[in-house]
């Protein structure tokens, strides 16, 4: 397809997918102003991507944009018109209006100086890269790309309208969008970019960690994250934002079937993705899996022993990789919810390998499913990916393996309530039988029911009374 049917074809698309951009745009002319689509909305109709929502750029000033829109649109706010942008919400559709820019930056922070401009060309010329600075002029329907960014479109590159150093110069996020592209596009950044990438990976310390965080959720929410996090590690930039897991080409993997434990861990983490879609194929993808996926194993280097003979080990490598999956995510500013649940999963990633085959009793078992509590599935998968090995017989007998557990645990759940496994007996029971009052005696009664009730499943009341009471003794609590 050349490249004026490919540009006619982008045009008459947007317009099908996107009524509201045309009827907006007659607003914008008959005040005397024009509208333009402009950015990711543009280069997903030339990819034949979907798009939510859509952005437009205008020679129109911020008031009167405002002005504009306010009676046309069903809500519009104006949180951002210092930096020219007002947003609308017409039919359940999010539409955002920025007036051209043409910003210099100190480079020291990254805030612009925000300065308006007065050609789509400045405005473009701006942008991050070349495949997201093409528009569409709407009252006309024509196309605009003054840096062929078609092409780059086409040959699946990603560049910069201006030198890349002065566009990381500007703005050094705009060095982890390039890896979030190559992830979520499948594109190449261009030798130039990867070279500036390189050099500059420095600047990105001038960037927030919540702008850096939600940089790269974005990028392991991708289809496939791997090409944007080989690209974070071969520039240096993973160094700065994300050191575990350049970290990890440091050990050998004890089994010897990958170059490295970096490379295992993006293994683990495709695996992973794919049976995020085999066992729940409507579901969001899942960015706690996928953390605990890439950080499984960030606990290796450091742990790393050799043994007589040539052999590694990483003994408790699970534990320290917790601990720094922690550390780790929690300075990258993630929620409380997501570093407990990573964290949590990095530690119990190894706990199935001492199941052998099948030798576990039934209180290891309803200890497996307690301690996972809610991450259950996501446990399952991630110990699923986990099994890499290049020997088919052996990667067989490992999934028959935790396939023999996973029917114990469906076993156990159809005799017992493994999902909330709670003593026999409840803080207001032991108190009665011990005559004790509420403090720290009945904690340690409640915690002696719950190891018991872990160990010999669900007990009858008299039963459950009888133990308490003979522990209590023991203990010299209460009137036992």
């Amino acid at each position: 397809m050349n490249d004026v049917v490919a540009k006619e074809n982008a045009v008459v698309e947007l317009m099908r997918l996107s009524p509201l951009a045309d009827e907006l745009a007659e607003r914008f002319a008959r005040a005397g102003h024009r509208l333009y689509l402009v950015g990711g909305s543009v280069r997903d109709a030339l990819l034949g991507r979907r798009f939510g929502d859509l952005d437009f750029t205008t020679d129109a000033r911020p008031d009167r944009v405002l002005k504009i829109v306010s009676e046309w649109g069903d809500a519009v706010w104006d949180v951002g018109i210092a930096f020219g942008t007002v947003g609308v919400t017409k039919k359940g559709m999010q539409l955002e209006i920025t007036t051209f820019r043409a910003d210099s930056y100190d480079r020291v922070g990254r805030n612009p100086e925000v300065t308006f401009g007065d050609s789509i060309e400045g405005d473009l010329l701006r942008r991050d890269f070349t495949v997201n600075a093409m528009a569409v002029e709407l009252a006309s329907k024509t196309f605009i790309d003054p840096h062929d960014g078609l092409s780059a479109l086409r040959e699946k590159v990603l560049d910069t309208p201006a030198t890349p150093q002065e566009s990381f110069a500007d703005d050094p996020l705009r060095m982890l969008r390039a890896a979030r592209f190559a992830a979520q596009l499948g594109f190449t950044a261009a030798p130039r970019v990867v070279d500036a990438m390189a050099s500059m990976a420095g600047e990105i310390d001038r960037i927030t960690a919540e702008r850096v965080q939600a940089e790269l959720s974005k990028l392991l929410l991708a289809d496939d994250p791997r090409p944007g996090l080989e690209l974070l590690v071969d520039t240096g930039l993973a160094d700065r934002v994300l050191p575990e897991v350049p970290g990890m080409r440091l050990a050998i993997d004890e089994h010897h079937q990958h170059k490295d434990v970096y490379q295992h861990s993006l293994t683990v983490l495709a695996q992973a993705i794919e049976l995020e879609k085999t066992h729940e194929p409507t579901s969001e993808p899942d960015l706690i899996l996928r953390l605990a996926a890439l950080l499984h194993d960030a606990g290796k280097p450091a742990t790393r022993e050799f043994q007589p003979g040539g052999g590694v080990s990483f003994h408790h490598h699970e534990v320290v990789g917790a601990r720094m999956a922690r550390k780790r995510l929690r300075a990258l500013k993630f929620s409380k919810e997501i570093i407990d649940d990573v964290s949590q999963l990095v530690f119990l990633h190894l706990r199935f390998h001492g199941y052998g085959k099948g030798e576990w009793t039934d209180s290891a078992v309803r200890r497996y499913v307690t301690d996972a509590g809610p991450l259950l599935t996501r446990l399952h998968k991630l110990v699923r990916a986990d099994c890499t090995t290049r020997n088919r017989r052996k990667a067989a007998a490992l999934q028959a393996t935790y396939d023999d557990l996973e029917a114990r645990i469906a076993a156990l759940k159809a005799k017992e309530d493994l999902d909330r496994v709670r003593p026999d007996l409840n803080g207001e029971q032991i108190m009665e039988l011990l005559d004790i009052k509420p403090g720290p005696d009945v904690g340690k009664a409640w915690k002696f029911l719950k190891e018991l009730r872990l160990d010999r499943g669900p007990l009858e009341h008299d039963e459950a009374v009888a133990e308490l009471k003979k522990w209590a003794s023991e203990q010299g609590i209460g009137n036992s």
